[in-house]
């Protein structure tokens, strides 16, 4: 089975001094993903998410790109009752429409490009306190951090790494296969 979906945005975050992306017109992915944006890189540093090993340690990049739904953002901000949820406030990379339930796809599932690239999903980005804070500044309201962690779980998008380089743009398709 296979499902299409549009690619709306390409982001990167390339101020080395927050998480937060902004739009661009499109990007060449790369083994490592964005080049210039702040998960670039086959490899990166163990942290909190993998408690199994030593923090620091070099481990293989599983979060080289994030990608969110329009239609799970707008879940997000209806349960927050606020207007919008931006991609960039998540620091995503990929924002698409088309995919009601993207945070669900399974690991290991292969997403094709237009160009001919290939992404492999790696999961469920799951909610934490940073985008909430971005959340909670933007409309004013400190309550918003903790809301979005809870708000935002099982629909906050998907990590993926780059398993074929190819040109992402606004306006592409990806096929995904399930």
């Amino acid at each position: 089975m296979t499902m299409i979906i549009k690619v709306e945005a390409v982001l990167i975050a390339d101020n080395p001094a927050t998480f937060v992306t902004r739009e661009i017109d499109g990007a060449e992915l790369k083994f490592g993903g964005i080049e210039g944006d702040r998960h670039f890189g086959i490899f990166a540093k163990a942290d909190s998410r993998q408690p199994m090993y030593k923090r620091g340690t070099e481990i293989f990049n599983r979060r080289q790109l994030s990608l969110v739904s329009i239609e799970e953002l707008q879940g997000i901000a209806d349960r927050l009752s606020v207007d919008t949820i931006r991609p960039e406030w998540l620091g995503a990379n990929i924002l698409v429409s088309g995919a009601p339930e993207l945070t669900k796809l399974p690991m290991g599932i292969r997403m094709m490009l237009s160009s001919g690239g290939g992404l492999v999903c790696e999961g469920e980005n799951e909610p934490c306190a940073g985008p909430g804070r971005v959340i909670a500044e933007q409309y004013d309201d400190k309550s918003l951090t903790k809301h979005f962690i809870i708000q935002a779980q099982k629909s906050r998008g998907i990590v993926a790494y780059v398993e074929r380089p190819g040109e992402i743009k606004p306006g592409d398709h990806i096929e995904i296969h399930i």
